[in-house]
């Protein structure tokens, strides 16, 4: 199989994103990046809506400051001692992603270089604890030795093989898996028995062949037909995660709209009801709801608010 982009994936969606959040009113940039610096908790990791510090959110806590261009020392120092703290143990897929990338984004803000007192085989190691997670269809499952693979976590595990300078086993085994996954209406679905397709599993699908080699125009051409059909028929300007949905969620919209943008079919998206969409969802103390019909702001969503934010920038030329 060829060797897809040279530029690794997370570069440049990082890279663009940040691109696009520079366009943005510094007032704005400023508001998003006060509400994520007061969510870091005492021992240096980033909550979800329970409290407690989570790798998973702390991740995109990181990657929110990141394409702010608001890492700093201080922050960064204190994720650096919350990151060396889950080095060790067991985790899942998702865990070890989080860790993976926080631990490559705390030295580029100033902090520790988390990995320095890492085994010399840490990277090994954690290739190898990913391979646990291959499932007989050739994907990757959310449990060790599950059944069937899942499409997302495939995703994730390419993402943290590629960060962690390590090729995808059997590649050509999981390219079947994920073209597997493709249903006739242009899009992908998350488990095999699922017939219809979800907005975030074909951007997951399609991050996965753009790792593995790309797309061919066919391909191309029956996702962007798949996913131009779920802006909200409640004229939200947002998309929606299936449609069978009536609501946009702002998961949905931003994984949407990356994935067109990335197909080269993002003019098949009414980018200023997208930013319109997006801009409701930003709570004005800072951070971003799930969607309008949220009630509080996360890191997570605070990052699918940016990203969308930043690509209708992009696309529709600099907020005043």
């Amino acid at each position: 199989m060829t060797v897809g982009d040279p530029e690794p994936y997370l570069t440049r969606l990082t890279v663009r994103l940040l691109d696009g959040v520079e366009r943005l009113p510094a007032g704005v940039r400023d508001r998003h990046a006060a509400y994520l610096v007061a969510a870091q908790n005492p021992d240096g990791g980033f909550p979800g809506r329970e409290g407690g510090s989570d790798l998973y959110y702390t991740g995109f806590a990181l990657r929110s400051l990141a394409v702010l261009g608001a890492l700093t020392p201080e922050v960064c120092g204190k994720a650096g001692g919350f990151l060396r703290d889950r080095m060790t143990g067991s985790a899942g897929v998702v865990d070890l992603f989080s860790l993976v990338v926080s631990c490559y984004l705390v030295p580029l803000g100033g902090g520790p270089d988390v990995l320095a007192d890492a085994p010399p085989d840490w990277r090994d190691r954690v290739a190898a604890a990913l391979e646990t997670f291959r499932s007989p269809d050739g994907g990757y499952g959310k449990a060790p030795a599950a059944p069937h693979g899942s499409t997302y976590t495939s995703f994730l595990v390419a993402l943290c093989l590629e960060l962690l300078g390590r090729p995808v086993p059997e590649p050509e085994r999981l390219a079947a898996f994920v073209r597997s996954r493709r249903r006739p209406d242009g899009g992908y679905v998350e488990i095999s028995a699922m017939r219809r397709s979800g907005t975030n599993p074909t951007a997951a699908g399609v991050g996965l062949l753009q790792l593995l080699g790309g797309m061919d125009d066919v391909d191309r051409a029956g996702t962007a037909g798949f996913l131009a059909a779920l802006p909200s028929p409640l004229g939200e300007g947002g998309l929606r995660a299936n449609d069978r949905i009536p609501a946009a969620d702002l998961l949905s919209t931003f994984t949407g709209g990356w994935t067109l943008d990335q197909i080269g079919a993002a003019g098949r998206l009414d980018w200023a009801a997208v930013r319109g969409y997006a801009d409701g969802c930003a709570v004005a103390r800072g951070g971003f709801r799930g969607g309008l019909w949220d009630d509080r702001a996360d890191v997570e969503y605070t990052f699918y608010g940016l990203g969308t934010l930043a690509l209708a920038a992009q696309h529709l030329g600099t907020v005043t």
